[in-house]
């Protein structure tokens, strides 16, 4: 497997990953999954912590003291 066949790879599970995150939306639910603000995964645990969360703990920190 070279360079080329990696970053297809790579981009491939990106792609899969927008499309999972754009279909939950369209689907009229709203996926706690991922970070409203950076799209990263949210960890179970912190959604154990905070049901309902909608934010990584680190946007969410920027959300609480202001930050951009």
């Amino acid at each position: 497997m070279d360079i080329a066949d990696k970053a297809a790879q790579c981009e491939a599970a990106l792609l899969n990953d927008a499309l999972a995150r754009q279909a939950a939306k369209q689907h009229g639910g709203q996926s706690y999954s991922y970070c409203e603000d950076c799209g990263a995964p949210i960890p179970p645990a912190r959604q154990q912590a905070a049901p309902g969360c909608t934010r990584c703990i680190l946007c969410q920190t920027y959300a609480e003291k202001g930050w951009p």
